[in-house]
């Protein structure tokens, strides 16, 4: 199996388990080594009392991208730290997509930036996220290598 392909096999037995994202109405867009596209349609109940978006559902679609990303390569990775800024509100329908990206990957700690546009392409958040690797495999290697 290639590496895109072991991060595909990561990615489904994460999502398996990711109640969370799964309950915000997210979508696996693409996944590869290092790289990953959620998407997430605003909903009535993720405005805020400015009827946009609330910050902390943009968040939390770009700290899903990052995990996806972060853990793509069989070597589970948590959130040692993250930022964002908003650059730009979204709205009630809005189909909002966080696109993460492997800036740096050491042996435990890892770079990764996120961005999160609308359907329209406007750029809403900036998100950067550091990574710890704390020494477990998301899938099963044995079973990756019975795969290949």
């Amino acid at each position: 199996m290639d590496a895109d392909q072991l991060a595909q096999r990561c990615a489904e037995s994460m999502w398996a388990q990711d109640n969370a994202s799964q309950a915000l109405g997210m979508k696996i867009e693409a996944v590869k080594e290092g790289e990953a596209t959620l998407s997430m349609r605003v909903r009535e109940d993720m405005v805020n009392g400015h009827r946009t978006c609330h910050g902390g559902m943009v968040f939390s679609l770009a700290d899903s991208a990052f995990a996806f990303a972060c853990n793509s390569q069989n070597e589970v990775a948590v959130a040692a730290s993250c930022s964002i800024d908003f650059l730009a509100p979204a709205q009630l329908g809005d189909v909002l997509a966080a696109q993460a990206v492997k800036v740096h990957q050491g042996k435990r700690s890892g770079l990764y930036d996120v961005t999160v546009t609308r359907q329209d392409g406007t750029l809403v958040a900036k998100f950067k996220g550091r990574s710890s690797r704390i020494g477990q495999a998301v899938i099963d290697p044995s079973t990756a290598k019975q795969s290949e």
